[in-house]
């Protein structure tokens, strides 16, 4: 039985499938997301949504839809959905689907009568190009399909509108035809792997809606054109392929590359699957060097999501050399970045201050994985060069103090992962002594003392860095732990922020923490107590009068909440290593029942992966970008660690 299937029960109720959905990608940066029954819900869904470098740096829909129709005896059945208002949807194509399966490529199962129809999608890697096998199962009677494209030709944040400034020239292409509605778009070529009848009958489909949208309190009508249809006779058991692509190619091909590609699928077969496939998806190669995309599907490439996620979404799932070349990618960006203090075409925030230190950090995991010899060989240089960078006062807004704790103005521009901001005045000016920035900093520094430590010619060294190392230790226990057992989260002259934040997770689960076991214990009582939920740590305590569990309302609303209360399930990963090194192999059985419940979201909000944030509260409701590598990348290094403890406590046990 497939992980991932729905029935027709839970597929015709539109009240319980269109809350699901489905990203696919090309690793690339171009993608195709929609709901499982195929209705767009958000101006960002598309079955062809493609970046556009010679434009901007945004995504762009091409092909919005493409609705099938099933012809017997000159009825027609048209297998598409779309909503047009409050619960009005048409053609109704969903009342059709028997069944979705997403185990290798998703899947729809379509009955019409005696029609038995398949419809399977991949995306093909590296290229702007989606395949969709259409294969006849049964059918009585002679049986045509016909194709009727939507296109948008859009920034995938904006919407569009009818208009008399789009070209509605079709060109032939072989099995199709090709169309550009707009200068400084690519051609669109739309094709068959068999002969196929184009029929023009162009129109304007006004008043689209995308409920998403709407209920956030965005634009969310639109205007799409239709320029006409594909009809091509199928017999029962052929199987016919449609590609939309911004080339040309032959027909011929098709089949050859749909199998092709089937087999780099991970089948999503359990939730470690399904996480390694949606970590894969983060993926991004191009001409300027690989990277991790920050999720779908309306981030970018961030640096500190990017090494958040690293680790995880490779070394994890087995992925050594794909971590070496992002990160060979990220660090010549960054040192790009701190030699000229110029930003980076594709990498978005590299100057901000906690973005080496989340590099180190990045880094001390691949130890983990690997193990130290390679590390030093690999990476000890970089690491040594990052803290010299930082001690010398190279890294822009990032200041040592004598004490040995870092400062960074925070108070105008926001400078930490909590970046919520209005009229860009953050709402959570954490400035000065911020917590991870010093947690990650002491980490760090003994990260560097014990790469070198077994190097006889480095001895000095390794004491001037141990010598800092216990500096900083003392600082940040007088001034970040406080008499109620935990941490502030940020420290600006004699103001000391006391709201119960997940920062402080962050610092006991790092390898090395400047509190001792106790300690830890204390700080972890309270992240238990006030912060854990089954989808990761709230980003407020609920006994705050700030806190605000729900991401909901129009834009504005939103950034209030945003890091008010919502919980994130990257912060989980910190949490389960802190606990393990409270209660080491005796925690297993805990942190194994936690991660049930992000198991059990495999199957809601965006199938097979996990969204950017949850409700505070229960039952704890996806929000926000529908698939996010850093929570793919910490729950799949929290998988990893689990399975190292299990092997840990079943060898003392024989």
């Amino acid at each position: 039985m497939s992980y991932l299937k729905f029935d027709k029960n839970l597929m015709i109720n539109l009240e319980q499938s269109l809350p699901k959905e489905m990203i696919r990608t090309n690793k690339s940066g171009a993608y195709h997301c929609t709901t499982i029954v195929g209705c767009n819900t958000r101006k960002q869904h598309g079955l062809l949504v493609i970046p556009i470098p010679e434009m901007d740096d945004k995504a762009h829909v091409l092909l919005s839809s493409l609705d099938e129709s099933v012809i017997q005896h000159e009825a027609s059945f048209n297998l598409g959905l779309h909503q047009y208002g409050d619960n009005v949807f048409s053609p109704n194509g969903h009342k059709y689907i028997r069944e979705f399966d997403c185990e290798r490529v998703p899947k729809l199962t379509f009955r019409v009568g005696g029609v038995i129809l398949t419809k399977e999608k991949v995306f093909i890697s590296h290229e702007n190009k989606i395949l969709i096998k259409y294969t006849l199962i049964e059918a009585h009677s002679p049986t045509t399909l016909r194709f009727r494209p939507f296109l948008a030709f859009r920034n995938a944040n904006d919407l569009v509108v009818q208009n008399g400034d789009i070209n509605t020239e079709i060109r032939p292409a072989e099995n199709g035809v090709s169309t550009c509605l707009y200068p400084g778009y690519p051609r669109l070529f739309m094709q068959f792997n068999k002969p196929a009848e184009w029929v023009n009958d162009p129109h304007w489909y006004n008043g689209i809606e995308y409920h998403k949208d709407k209920v956030r309190g965005i634009p969310y009508k639109e205007d799409l054109w239709v320029p006409g249809y594909f009809e091509l006779p199928v017999k029962k058991g052929e199987s016919i392929i449609f590609s939309a692509s911004t080339f040309e190619s032959d027909p011929d091909t098709f089949e050859k590359t749909y199998d092709i590609e089937l087999t780099t699928r991970t089948c999503r077969t359990s939730f470690y699957n399904c996480l390694k496939n949606s970590a894969k998806q983060f993926y991004l190669k191009n001409d300027s060097g690989m990277y991790i995309m920050a999720g779908y599907p309306w981030h970018k490439v961030r640096s500190r999501d990017e090494m958040i996620a690293l680790p995880g979404c490779t070394l994890a799932i087995g992925h050594e050399e794909d971590f070496h070349l992002i990160m060979d990618t990220f660090l010549d960006a960054l040192r790009r970045n701190i030699e000229t203090r110029q930003p980076d075409r594709m990498i978005n925030e590299i100057d901000l201050p906690d973005i080496p230190l989340w590099t180190i950090w990045a880094i001390q995991q691949y130890r983990r994985f690997m193990g130290a010899g390679k590390c030093r060989e690999r990476y000890g240089a970089v690491v040594r060069e990052l803290v010299e960078h930082i001690r010398a006062g190279r890294i822009r807004n990032l200041m040592a103090d004598p004490n040995g704790l870092l400062k960074s103005e925070g108070e105008n521009s926001p400078v930490t992962w909590l970046s919520a901001s209005i009229n860009g005045r953050p709402i959570i000016p954490r400035t000065g002594y911020i917590l991870e920035f010093n947690a990650l900093w002491y980490n760090g520094l003994c990260f560097l003392a014990n790469l070198y430590e077994s190097v006889g010619e480095e001895t000095a060294y390794v004491a001037e860095i141990n010598a800092l190392a216990e500096k900083v230790k003392e600082s940040f226990i007088s001034t970040f732990l406080n008499e109620y057992g935990y941490l502030y989260d940020y420290v600006n002259g004699a103001y000391t922020d006391l709201e119960v934040r997940p920062n402080m997770a962050i610092a006991i689960g790092l390898e090395y923490s400047p509190l001792d076991r106790r300690q830890r214990k204390r700080v972890l009582d309270f992240c238990t107590r006030e912060l854990l939920t089954p989808k990761g740590l709230r980003s407020l305590s609920p006994k705050s009068h700030n806190y605000n569990p729900v991401y909901v309302g129009n834009p504005v609303q939103r950034e209030y909440a945003v890091h008010q209360g919502p919980a994130r399930p990257w912060l989980f990963g910190f949490y389960a290593d802190a606990y393990f090194k409270v209660f080491g192999l005796g925690g297993l059985p805990f942190i194994e029942r936690m991660l049930i419940s992000y198991e059990d979201d495999m199957s809601e909000g965006c199938i097979g992966s996990l969204c950017e944030l949850y409700d505070g509260n229960p039952p704890y409701t996806g929000r926000g970008a529908v698939s996010t590598a850093k929570n793919v990348g910490e729950i799949l290094a929290t998988i990893h660690t689990v399975n190292k403890m299990s092997k840990l406590l079943n060898s003392e046990t024989e």
